[in-house]
């Protein structure tokens, strides 16, 4: 029987669909404000315009990774490729970092040689636009970004959303600098994007490197998790006479992951709890979705060997 085909709102919340329609977007704002800033001479709509070619650089890597992510497991990788993401917002945090670079340098030489603005109204048009294009493609990879729980959408997002406002605070004091004729504004609000952009590349490089460190789930899912434990135990007729403990969690990528210990009676068979195994498993991936687990079965009164290890380093 043959696949359905996508619609295009699916196909629009691909993650590589996505990623695509950002390199679009990316280079459609170079050229327009780049446009902008050549009509303006404005150091701030240069500046912004430079922040554009970090979203293509960004995107684009975003969309190797991704790719690799999605590739199953294979001999050498056999928990898959998933935190192949997290390169991708530690590149573009440190892309970040070099256009903040840039901007708060040029910003400097300009203050200490202002000069005058023009065509501001052609300037701050192609600017708006721009911005238009930006903030709805930033709506639109925050969605994916949870439905997928793509760290790599997320901080394209997050980037472009930050060049929005960053975009409407210059236009901001271009326009101030029209009403005042203060021409040191202009660079100035470029410094002041310029040390934005830091701030935005350094969350970026530590949510990234938070991810490569096996980070814990989220404290709702986990709150999720014990919670789906608990009613478990009170649904079950058994469940008085089983424990469950070491619980751990860790996310990798778009997966999810939970090991635990289900302690039960050691004259239990094996089939028996392995069947009440099968529906914690089952009850903890309805709680949190996407969720892997491994529980590891031990008779009650038995730590695993692992467990005793650490309490005696302890």
């Amino acid at each position: 029987m043959p696949a359905a085909p996508l619609s295009s709102k699916t196909f629009l919340q691909s993650p590589k669909a996505l990623l695509r329609l950002s390199i679009a977007v990316a280079v459609i704002t170079i050229v327009l404000k780049g446009l902008a800033a050549y009509v303006t001479n404005s150091m701030g709509l240069i500046s912004d315009a430079l922040e554009s070619f970090v979203n293509l650089a960004s995107a684009s890597f975003a969309l190797g990774m991704v790719t690799i992510a999605a590739r199953p497991p294979d001999e050498g990788h056999p928990y898959g490729h998933h935190k192949a993401e997290y390169f991708s917002s530690g590149f573009e945090g440190v892309l970040i970092f070099g256009a903040a670079a840039a901007i708060i340098w040029f910003g400097v030489l300009r203050l200490m040689n202002p000069q005058p603005l023009e065509q501001l109204g052609w300037g701050m048009g192609l600017s708006v636009l721009s911005s238009g294009f930006n903030a709805v493609l930033a709506l639109m990879l925050f969605r994916a970004a949870a439905a997928h729980r793509s760290i790599a959408l997320e901080a394209d997002g997050r980037h472009l959303m930050t060049d929005v406002w960053t975009s409407a605070g210059v236009l901001v004091a271009v326009a101030a600098v029209a009403l005042t004729g203060w021409l040191w504004l202009d660079p100035a609000i470029a410094i002041v994007v310029g040390l934005n952009i830091v701030r935005e590349g350094f969350k970026l490089v530590w949510r990234s490197s938070q991810g490569l460190m096996d980070e814990a789930l989220e404290p709702e899912s986990i709150e999720a998790l014990l919670a789906a434990l608990e009613r478990f135990r009170s649904a079950t007729p058994e469940g008085e006479r089983v424990r469950f403990d070491d619980v751990v969690t860790r996310r990798a990528g778009q997966r999810l992951f939970a090991d635990l210990h289900m302690h039960v009676p050691g004259d239990w068979t094996l089939q028996r709890a392995a069947g009440l195994r099968d529906g914690v498993e089952q009850a903890l991936m309805d709680a949190v979705p996407g969720l892997r687990v491994t529980i590891q079965l031990l008779p009650l009164g038995m730590e695993a060997r692992a467990v005793l290890l650490e309490k005696e380093g302890a």
